[in-house]
């Protein structure tokens, strides 16, 4: 059983050097070292990260570095790279990062090259979705398809989906994309009137073919083809990504077009794998290759770089000295760039499916924090929505600001305009107003001096709130490809440093076990001693309502 955390002698020095850092002002720490933005940043995978306006110094960063090998991060690192079975809990290897190896690489697990099997599989998606974007693919008249419709849930949709968005100017013009993941009847619904039978493709994602909301849409589907095609022609409209043959050949899948993945693929680090068969079709073999390609290049600095130079494990350390030192609940994500909108999404469930955890890899309850909420919103939409909360509210919520340096437009007032405003806002968070600033302000405006006295509290702000911004020159398949390995390798950091399994998600298992019971309550006979008064009113209303 590893040493708890707090215990160890890293921890505790970083408790003693954060009652100093209480007092610190960026301002001031900036002014005393006018080199700090160069040795506060670094540039890998065609990323660079400034993590200068942090609420730290120098030594701060030798005393996390020291805790992450005291806490033997690179080792267990080391151990995710060899396909050691570190998810303890099922009792199996985590190697999303085997999924954008080089076919020349070779990683034996359990007796099978696991790099073979990607590449047969990256194969197989290569030739198939040629096949649909040439046109060779064709509907049940013949026609080319124009409509794709990825049904999955999680990371079979949050990824997919994310990716595709980010990637709009590589698209293929002729492919519409939809991506149905919720139960909810509204999805479906929306995503099927935009379709014609005769030119829509249907992925049905699911690895055992039997998570619950997915196979309701699919079913839904289904129905909805068969209505309005012959039945015999579904396996030109259905494919599927899964590993359950008898399942997808019984839904009237061929299975010859069913694409598989392994256990050491977790939904959340899924995207790489068939999982990302959407965004193969959407920009084409190539650009994956592309996507992969950045991802790799992540995973290699991330694998051989030492901690003080390791851009996932600063990210990593600075979130984690935020949270636990500085008492920061939440992350909030900002993206400069519209075509990011959902990378927020898609974080809160890669980190807080990863770390959102109460007890460690042993089964004791931690004694501290773990994962910090993620939530955000694509500038500058969020600046007029909840910044007013991050600089003048009462909690520090640290930001991540992502930007691409070019655009892929022509407008190029536009994008000035946006870049002014990322930077702008990380310096205001940074430097803040101080209320003699405010004051100054004010009576160069002429105001008399009992209305500047009244309105000086209401126009200042602390400052010293910590961000960190990440930059790369366009957002293309490689750079999201970095972007993305970049977020999991912090949240695999913290996740060593926290002792939490970040590769298990329990926690959305007891919902699922009682939404069955009661949607059996829903059409059948209700169970009222089953359930507290609050759930048995609800369930009441809802029958009434039918």
């Amino acid at each position: 059983m590893s040493m708890s955390l707090t215990r160890t002698a890293s921890f505790q020095a970083l408790e003693t050097h954060a009652v100093d850092a209480e007092d610190w002002q960026m301002r001031s720490l900036f002014a005393a070292d006018p080199q700090r933005f160069e040795r506060m940043s670094l540039e890998a995978a065609g990323l660079f990260l400034d993590y200068s306006k942090n609420r730290l110094d120098g030594r701060t960063l030798e005393l996390l570095a020291a805790l992450a090998r005291e806490r033997q991060v690179e080792q267990r690192r080391d151990a995710m790279f060899a396909g050691e079975k570190i998810n303890n809990t099922e009792n199996r290897a985590v190697l999303h990062t085997a999924l954008r190896a080089p076919k020349n690489a070779s990683l034996v697990v359990d007796g099978q090259d696991v790099i073979a099997d990607v590449h047969e599989v990256l194969g197989r998606i290569h030739r198939f979705t040629d096949a649909v974007r040439n046109a060779e693919w064709l509907g049940h008249t013949g026609k080319p398809i124009t409509d794709i419709v990825n049904i999955g849930i999680g990371g079979s949709d949050l990824g997919p989906k994310m990716a595709c968005l980010a990637l709009r100017p590589f698209a293929h013009p002729r492919l519409a994309m939809h991506f149905v993941s919720n139960v909810d009847g509204h999805d479906m619904d929306a995503a099927l009137e935009k379709c014609d039978p005769e030119t829509t493709l249907f992925i049905v994602a699911s690895k055992t073919f039997t998570t619950a909301e997915t196979m309701m849409n699919a079913q839904t589907a289904r129905a909805w083809f068969v209505e309005r095609a012959p039945e015999a022609a579904l396996p030109k409209h259905f494919v599927a990504v899964s590993t359950n043959t008898e399942a997808v050949r019984a839904f009237g899948i061929d299975p010859a077009n069913m694409f598989p993945f392994w256990d050491w693929v977790g939904g959340r680090y899924s995207v790489w794998s068939a999982i990302g068969l959407s965004v193969a079709l959407c920009v084409g073999f190539g650009y994956f290759s592309d996507f992969l390609a950045g991802a790799h290049a992540m995973d290699e600095h991330f694998r051989t770089a030492p901690v003080e130079q390791n851009m996932p494990m600063l990210l990593g350390l600075v979130g984690f000295w935020n949270r636990e030192f500085l008492g920061c609940p939440s992350v909030s994500i900002a993206p400069y760039h519209q075509d990011l909108n959902r990378f927020p999404a898609y974080l809160q469930q890669l980190e807080m499916e990863s770390n959102g955890k109460r007890v460690t890899r042993d089964g004791a309850l931690v004694e501290y924090e773990t994962c910090p909420a993620i939530w955000g919103e694509c500038g500058t939409n969020g600046q007029h929505a909840y910044f007013q909360l991050l600089h003048q509210g009462t909690d520090v919520t640290p930001m991540d600001f992502i930007a691409a340096l070019r655009p892929a437009h022509e407008l190029h007032k536009h994008h000035t305009a946006l870049l002014a405003n990322c930077f702008a806002q990380s310096e205001a968070f940074m430097k803040g107003k101080t209320a003699d600033e405010v004051r100054k302000d004010l009576q160069q405006q002429g105001l008399p001096l009992a209305e500047i006295e009244r309105l000086t509290p209401h126009k200042t702000f602390p400052g010293n709130r910590p961000s960190n911004t990440i930059l790369m020159d366009h957002l293309n398949p490689t750079s999201l490809g970095a972007l993305i390995a970049l977020y999991e390798h912090k949240t695999f950091v913290q996740g060593v440093l926290w002792d939490v399994n970040s590769f298990d998600q329990w926690g959305v298992e007891l919902g699922k076990v009682l939404a069955k019971k009661i949607e059996a309550e829903l059409g059948g006979e209700p169970q009222p001693e089953q359930h507290d008064s609050s759930t048995n009113g609800l369930i009441a209303r809802a029958r009434a309502a039918v």
